[in-house]
């Protein structure tokens, strides 16, 4: 149908954007207040990227993106995930160049996966994403967690928890590997047929998995923590210090390998406590060797995504309301012939940076008023013939139905002394 919104995807009505640009901006100042500034890229980009950055073996590549070709036959790809188009910018525009670390974050930036409509995801939903390049400290690891953990604090988001994990990198991942496909071999006929499938292409997303039995199966698979060389076990005990001396509550969980292979070292996720059980709020960790991955520039990098419609159904189950701010300060409402006074009181007040309106739609005056009663203004102003023929404006106080006469020429001023 032309009138209903193709599956897994949502309007933000007029009523309730109010939420969403609240969530925005104060995703802004946390951003800000760490020395991140925004960048905004295609939402679609080369298919290549995503295969090259993703990685084939994971469930994003092989069955959730949107790629078709276009009229040049180039297959494209609507993003499914926000960093490889983020390591693209910065490597096509030598951000490199510049003094390092690159700090950059995408807001609201549209992401599309083809899966089933779940709570709090849908086929298109809005990431806040933050990226960290050319920074190769921990540090730089804790500050992203610290970033989002104070973020959603400030949002009033309670029993929140951070649970981190190294997964190591290339150079002691690939024991970790044989000593994993050892473990799994006498297990993996048990186990659902997509553990099966990543069995020889990946492992490590074996403990990913969400179903029961595979769960018990891997209970006692071999620990990542315990196969990391000098290198990634310092960097993680440097992590840890971090997050200690600044007074963040986590805990290590080994379970945690994320979903997608450009991974390396540090993996991380805040985690709360639901009616339903735990739910990720936002997900990242340290991706050193993507840059080289899709260019030819050797640099360390590490970000976090966090999903703004996961968010919002969060801060709903917790009962935290946003702040409804008023759609006017003041409706001015005319009698008769009065509409061009009444209209150029508007013009003035906005002028003024005072939020007013008036009826567009011929009503009565009875009808002005009960309108304006229902946009919740809490003043209206009163052209009527009197008014007009003496240049004065009538202001009613709506709670309390106190009416306050006043020249034209001062009525912003005592609509601004009136609404504080």
């Amino acid at each position: 149908m032309l009138t209903q919104a193709p599956r897994g995807t949502k309007d933000v009505l007029p009523a309730e954007s109010y939420r969403w640009q609240y969530l925005e901006s104060k995703m802004r100042a946390a951003a800000a207040l760490a020395g991140y500034r925004e960048v905004r890229t295609p939402v679609f980009e080369h298919t290549e990227l995503f295969l090259r950055g993703v990685g084939d073996t994971t469930d994003i590549v092989q069955k959730e993106m949107y790629t078709f070709r276009d009229k040049g036959d180039r297959s494209v790809t609507l993003k499914p995930e926000g960093t490889a188009g983020a390591v693209r910018c910065f490597l096509e525009h030598n951000l490199y160049a510049d003094a390092l670390p690159c700090k950059m974050y995408y807001l609201n930036a549209p992401i599309f996966r083809y899966e089933n409509p779940q709570s709090g995801r849908l086929r298109e939903h809005h990431q806040f994403g933050v990226e960290c390049f050319g920074a190769k400290e921990a540090t730089a690891d804790a500050e992203l967690i610290l970033l989002a953990y104070r973020l959603l604090q400030d949002l009033g988001i309670r029993n929140l928890s951070v649970e981190i994990n190294s997964i190591g990198c290339p150079k002691c991942r690939p024991v970790y590997h044989e000593r994993l496909k050892e473990f799994l071999g006498s297990r993996i006929d048990k186990m659902c047929a997509t553990c099966r499938e990543r069995f020889d292409r990946n492992p490590l997303r074996v403990l990913d998995c969400k179903e029961k039995q595979c769960q018990e199966l891997t209970a006692d698979a071999p620990n990542m923590l315990d196969l990391l060389c000098d290198e990634c076990s310092a960097h993680f005990g440097q992590l840890q210090d971090c997050l200690r001396g600044a007074g963040i509550p986590f805990r290590v969980n080994p379970r945690i390998v994320r979903g997608l292979d450009y991974y390396t070292k540090t993996v991380f996720e805040l985690v709360t406590e639901t009616a339903d059980g735990k739910l990720t709020v936002c997900g990242g960790g340290r991706y050193d060797n993507l840059v080289a991955q899709i260019g030819e520039q050797d640099i360390p990098a590490v970000g976090f995504g966090m999903g703004l419609e996961r968010v919002l159904m969060l801060l709903d189950s917790e009962g935290i309301e946003i702040p409804k701010p008023r759609q006017y300060d003041v409706f001015v409402t005319y009698m008769g012939e009065n509409r061009p006074h009444a209209f150029a009181l508007v013009q003035a007040m906005r002028r003024e940076g005072i939020r007013a309106d008036l009826d567009h739609c011929g009503r009565s005056l009875k009808a002005q008023f009960k309108f304006a009663n229902k946009t919740g203004a809490p003043l209206t102003a009163v052209i009527g013939d009197e008014e007009a023929a003496s240049g004065s404006v009538k202001i009613k106080n709506m709670a309390t139905g106190e009416e306050t006469t006043v020249p034209v020429n001062e009525a912003c001023g005592k609509v601004r002394a009136m609404i504080g």
